[in-house]
């Protein structure tokens, strides 16, 4: 983990011994308000815990939370105990509701003082983007961006590129591995309920224009977040001759669209994105064999074989730190996401000082840092931010998952993804 003001590493014995020392881990953790003194004696910091545990991603949130938990109490015992720094957090449900994050947001500030949020979606975005350079309080989320988002100066953080990209990158992919002569009839399922289902329309139609010889929008549906029957939306895709359907939205969506296709003795692929994998549609689908042959793509590593660094992260968070979660997508989304966030607040010690983290010392240190995948422990690509997007824009690539006999299997890592203009 490089800075970029002097390249220095910063932590580096203790990332190098990470893995061998981890184990034997306690139960300490930060408490109390932002620069108060934690339990192994250093300075205490908030971080606000933005969750969904009532609304459409309720069915991967306790993966994820739990995930992001774990390996707070890891890096506190392991990383902030050496550089006196310890992060409490406190959890916030909003429902994936921007009005509710918008409500619940003046009583974060003013209850516990935060460094830094920790992000859920389009909501939190749409609510508190114009706000957070006033409240000196970086964003740090999750997911993929938004093209709403993507300008400059911004205080919401992405580790991932947009959504768009990722389902750029997958459809560039799809006709290679396919050897799809012509553009990839894409079609699309998502839902005008909130601003970023929208955005990842507009972004595809957008790459599609752009690109003729890779994609062809040839069907949009828009339909309720929660649908019942998506049977006519459906009949419709098949009438387009799509290729692919692409479905960002939920896991719902999915599973009603790939009813949808079996009434009608029709067997077109589906691509969904991390919130909606391949592994949570298949748990309320009733099995992977039910998606034999869809696909996921995200830009982070897929949880398809139990072998390689972030796997035995992974095991030692459940051994040593009490993780209760499958290795599964939302798991490796809420470590990767605790991960990058505390290796941001190390970069702010290293700039600030133990005794001195702000909102805005974070906003500087996401700025400075240079973060690698072996910082990261391999459920990250790098990572550099500058001040032109809200997420890393060199190196982008996406990692895909599919289902081959009836086995969650990686289909492809890091595949660049392709050049796209802002829309």
């Amino acid at each position: 983990m490089a800075s970029k003001r002097n390249g220095r590493v910063l932590a580096a014995s203790v990332a190098a011994a990470t893995l061998l020392t981890a184990c034997g881990g306690d139960d300490e953790g930060g408490g109390g308000g932002g620069g108060g003194e934690g339990a192994s004696g250093g300075a205490t910091y908030n971080q606000a815990w933005l969750v969904d545990f009532s609304g459409p991603y309720a069915d991967v949130y306790d993966e994820l939370q739990a995930a992001r938990e774990a390996t707070n109490e890891w890096w506190n015992d392991q990383v902030g105990s050496e550089i006196g720094v310890q992060l409490s957090g406190e959890v916030y449900d909003h429902r994936y509701d921007a009005a509710q994050v918008a409500s619940l947001w003046p009583g974060i500030l003013s209850e516990i003082q935060p460094i830094m949020a920790m992000g859920v979606g389009g909501p939190d975005v749409a609510a508190l983007q114009q706000r957070l350079p006033s409240d000196k309080v970086p964003m740090l989320m999750n997911t993929a961006g938004y093209g709403y988002a993507w300008e400059p100066d911004q205080w919401v953080f992405n580790p991932r590129a947009t959504y768009v990209h990722e389902a750029a990158g997958f459809v560039d992919w799809f006709k290679e591995a396919q050897k799809i002569d012509g553009p990839v009839k894409v079609a699309m399922i998502s839902s005008e309920a909130s601003p970023a289902y929208v955005d990842m329309v507009d972004g595809i139609e957008g790459f599609a224009e752009a690109n003729p010889d890779v994609a062809e929008v040839v069907a949009v549906e828009f339909a309720e977040v929660q649908p019942a029957d998506l049977s006519s939306q459906v009949r419709r895709i098949v009438g387009a001759e799509a290729d692919v359907i692409l479905i960002q939205t939920n896991t719902t969506q999915a599973v009603v669209t790939m009813q949808a296709l079996e009434s009608l003795n029709q067997d077109i692929p589906i691509m969904l994105s991390s919130h909606n994998s391949l592994q949570a549609t298949a748990d309320a689908a009733g099995g992977l064999e039910k998606l034999e042959g869809d696909f996921e793509s995200f830009g982070f590593v897929v949880p398809a074989e139990e072998e390689g660094e972030a796997y035995e992260f992974y095991k030692m968070l459940t051994e040593d730190y009490g993780l209760e979660a499958e290795w599964t997508v939302p798991t490796v989304q809420g470590i990767a996401h605790q991960l990058y966030a505390n290796r941001v607040v190390e970069q702010a010690v290293e700039m600030v000082g133990a005794e001195n983290l702000t909102g805005q010392a974070i906003y500087d240190a996401i700025l400075e840092v240079q973060l690698t995948s072996e910082d990261l422990f391999g459920f990250l690509p790098d990572l550099d931010w500058t001040p032109e997007a809200p997420f890393p824009t060199s190196g982008l690539t996406t990692s895909i998952g599919t289902v081959a006999d009836g086995t969650y299997a990686r289909a492809e890592l890091n595949h660049e993804i392709p050049e796209l203009e802002k829309w």
